[in-house]
């Protein structure tokens, strides 16, 4: 599988590990950066670059999924779901990952980097990448409801207001 990755500063160290131990388990991954420390970089070019390169290859039908970090993971979710087609999950446990997934058909996870250990990470990840999406009707009937409300701004048979 393709695994984009991206982060911040407060991310970077883990996103070295993790890199080299889903390289290790097999997958391509893919950095989108930053490629060096610096301590006030700005995160969403990276992770938007990211979910856009995500919503591309399922697009193309490759296999992807994509992981970003920060510190708490917030910013760089909000970052990634302002892409068409992105659905960026926060994870602080293996149960939030594998819901992601699961329910919400995930294409990428964020992760802070200053809430979590490595391994914690590396065990949020695996789960996430391991766990399809169930398929079930209720599921993919609200992520087609996101979908459409992200399109048009409404969801039929629903009052927006």
């Amino acid at each position: 599988m393709r695994i984009h990755i991206a982060t911040d500063h407060a991310g970077l160290e883990f996103s070295e590990q993790l890199q080299a131990h889903l390289r290790a388990a097999g997958h391509e991954v893919v950095d989108h950066g930053p490629k060096s420390f610096d301590p006030v970089d700005d995160y969403p070019s990276f992770c938007i670059n990211a979910a856009r390169a995500v919503v591309q290859d399922q697009a193309a039908g490759v296999e992807t999924l994509g992981v970003i970090f920060g510190g708490s993971g917030n910013g760089e979710q909000m970052a990634a779901n302002k892409v068409k087609g992105a659905r960026a999950a926060l994870v602080w446990n293996e149960s939030t990952a594998l819901l992601a997934r699961q329910h919400n058909d995930a294409n990428l996870i964020s992760i802070g980097a200053r809430q979590h250990t490595v391994q914690e990470a590396t065990s949020f990840i695996d789960t996430f990448i391991a766990e399809p999406f169930s398929g079930e009707e209720r599921h993919v009937r609200r992520i087609a409801q996101l979908a459409e409300y992200e399109a048009t701004g409404l969801i039929a048979g629903h009052e927006i207001d």
